[in-house]
């Protein structure tokens, strides 16, 4: 009885602390969802100002979700934190690369210091307890990339709070999911907010604005985590409350996305106009057999299944990039690479949001159920090819391991950076 007490009290003083900053992070955007609920779909707001995205592009996803490349295994010292963010930051120099994307919010937390998220479990160990040293991961990243001449993009995974059942009692006090459970909803036991309630859309983008105006990022960007499903029933009860005159759940649906990924480039863009704001959906917005304005292709289809129209997005420049994730090899019948990179580049023509394709190297082994990806110059000849799209800007590769000394692709991509790239100039002490 006690036990449970004391954490009511914690729950509650964390909500003391959380609410008055949630509250006053959420009024610094100039956002339609901040007072109402708006639908308007009528494109760029008078008040954002559009950057151009800058070019030439090549970057590498720095994942942290799993501790899949960063850090190694949470608990490090706040030493070896720093040796292995200048391990990954001189690789990417080395290969010629200009920026780093990095996930800093991979699960409802952060990698930075924050008054709205806790601090990750995969730097720390336990979710809301700062690192070693109160280090601060994405100040230190920041500041390492631009010595380097590399562009840092934070990664901020928007709705997920847990990848499982087992992680929902490690959640912090102060998680906004335990704050405001009514704000969730959970499918195949992993934990997600609700994009269908206008708290969480401020939430997330409040969380954005925080990054925005403490850390000299040079983007924000989101992946393909939107939706977990198209056969859902878990968010029925949103729909049922705050339907805003939609009468098909699906159509509902992508109009909550439209509204955050709009909202959430005009905060940005407000707190910081130099500052882009990127997204990085799955490869194929839709097959040409569900949808006229789709591609030939047969895969799993982000308008429909994640409810993400990012079409609409790039053709309403709502956001400043798009990286499609491009995961498949040349000659792939299902999802051909050159089918999809044309698709692409024909959406983006004609707007001015730049287009980088998000490329496999973590597919190429030569262990590979797939012939194509057992050698390496796949990669080279995707490049290659990229090379004659007008309409490609650059490519980001995922992910960041996989482009160590050593790994299957890396030699090919040592090879073509030292034959058709440009170092990045680093920063000049002042």
């Amino acid at each position: 009885m006690f036990a449970a007490r004391f954490l009511r009290f914690v729950v509650l003083l964390a909500a003391a602390t959380f609410l008055p900053t949630f509250a006053a992070a959420q009024n610094a955007p100039s956002s339609p969802d901040a007072a109402t609920v708006s639908t308007d779909k009528s494109g760029k707001s008078d008040k954002t100002v559009k950057v151009a995205a800058k070019r030439p592009f090549r970057g590498v996803w720095v994942s942290t979700v799993g501790n899949i490349d960063y850090p190694s295994k949470p608990g490090l010292s706040a030493d070896q934190l720093r040796a292995e963010a200048d391990a990954l930051l001189d690789r990417a120099a080395e290969l010629r690369l200009t920026a780093v994307v990095l996930q800093v919010r991979p699960m409802g937390d952060a990698l930075y210091r924050s008054k709205i998220y806790p601090a990750s479990s995969f730097v720390s160990g336990k979710q809301g307890v700062a690192p070693d040293g109160d280090f601060d991961p994405l100040a230190y990243w920041v500041d390492g990339a631009h010595k380097r001449g590399l562009q840092l993009h934070a990664w901020v995974n928007p709705y997920r709070v847990t990848t499982g059942a087992a992680q929902r009692k490690n959640l912090a006090p102060s998680n906004p999911a335990v704050l405001h459970p009514e704000w969730t909803f959970e499918r195949d036991g992993k934990v997600y907010l609700n994009p269908g309630i206008a708290e969480v859309r401020r939430l997330v983008i409040a969380g954005m604005v925080e990054i925005v105006e403490n850390y000299d990022v040079d983007g924000i960007h989101i992946d393909d985590y939107f939706y977990p499903a198209r056969d859902m029933t878990e968010d029925l009860d949103a729909f049922r409350r705050f339907p805003r005159d939609f009468h098909d759940v699906e159509d509902w649906r992508r109009d909550n996305v439209d509204i955050l990924i709009r909202d959430a480039g005009q905060a940005i863009h407000k707190a910081r106009p130099g500052v882009v704001w990127g997204v990085s959906p799955a490869g194929i917005w839709a097959n040409k057999s569900s949808h006229s304005l789709g591609s030939d292709t047969r895969g799993n289809q982000c308008y429909f299944n994640l409810y993400a129209d990012v079409r609409h997005w790039v053709k309403s420049e709502w956001i400043d990039y798009v990286t499609p994730q491009i995961y498949w090899h040349i000659g792939f019948e299902i999802a051909e690479f050159k089918t999809l990179v044309d698709w692409w580049a024909d959406v983006a023509e004609g707007t001015d949001v730049a287009l980088y394709i998000g490329t496999a190297a973590y597919r190429v082994s030569p262990t590979s159920k797939t012939p194509a990806w057992r050698d390496p110059q796949e990669l080279v000849r995707q490049l290659d090819y990229m090379a004659t799209k007008e309409r490609v800007d650059g490519q980001i590769f995922f992910t960041a391991h996989s482009l160590a000394p050593g790994k299957p692709a890396s030699a090919a991509i040592e090879a073509y950076s030292a034959e058709h790239w440009q170092a990045p100039e680093p920063e000049k002490a002042e």
